[in-house]
Formats: C-alpha cells, sequence, structure tokens
C-alpha cells in the first residue's frame, strides 16, 4: 500500500512541480492547464490518460474548450501520495510536448 505524504515531503515535491498546488478545504494538489485549443487539451488528456490508466491511479479532472483543471488525490489514504506526484510530474511532460508549462 501506498503511504500518504507527509506535509513536508507534500510541500518539496510541490516545489519542484510547476504550477501545481495544493487544494484548498481537502488533501490534494491541483493544476489547470490552458491550451491553444480543444484539440490540444483533448491530446493531452488522451495522452495522460494512458499513463493513468497504466500506473491504475486516475485523475479527476474536467475540460471546458481548451482548459483542463486537474485534481490528484489518492483516495485509499486520503490524501497526496508519491503516485500523485508522479502522475502531476507525466502530465506536465505531456502538456511541454504541446508548448504549456
Amino acid at each position: 500500500m501506498v503511504e500518504r505524504l507527509s506535509a513536508e515531503a507534500k510541500k518539496a515535491a510541490l516545489w519542484e512541480l510547476a504550477g501545481w498546488s495544493e487544494l484548498a478545504g481537502r488533501e490534494a494538489i491541483a493544476k489547470t492547464f490552458v491550451f491553444k485549443d480543444f484539440n490540444e487539451a483533448f491530446g493531452f488528456m488522451a495522452r495522460a490518460a494512458l499513463v493513468a490508466e497504466k500506473s491504475d491511479h486516475h485523475p479527476e479532472w474536467k475540460n471546458v474548450y481548451k482548459t483542463v483543471e486537474v485534481v490528484l488525490a489518492t483516495h485509499d489514504v486520503g490524501g497526496v501520495t508519491k503516485r500523485d506526484i508522479d502522475l502531476a510530474k507525466a502530465m506536465n511532460a505531456i502538456a511541454r510536448q504541446f508548448g504549456v508549462n
């Protein structure tokens, strides 16, 4: 079983994750990605979905036109774990392929 990150470990991990922050009122991290258009946003989601499925760790997300809002938390432990940090890193890398930070 994966363990919930301590507050210090979560802060350290977020320091290295461009654009990600703690979600107010909840033990989770969040980021909003804004792409050039819907096609790029959907392409990002498709690629991120493959990574999420492979790791069996799925995001909470919402897409409206060119914007994708993502929330990551490990529900089994009620907070942020290494799995969330790893998925956030992968999402940042995928977004960079579209020229988005």
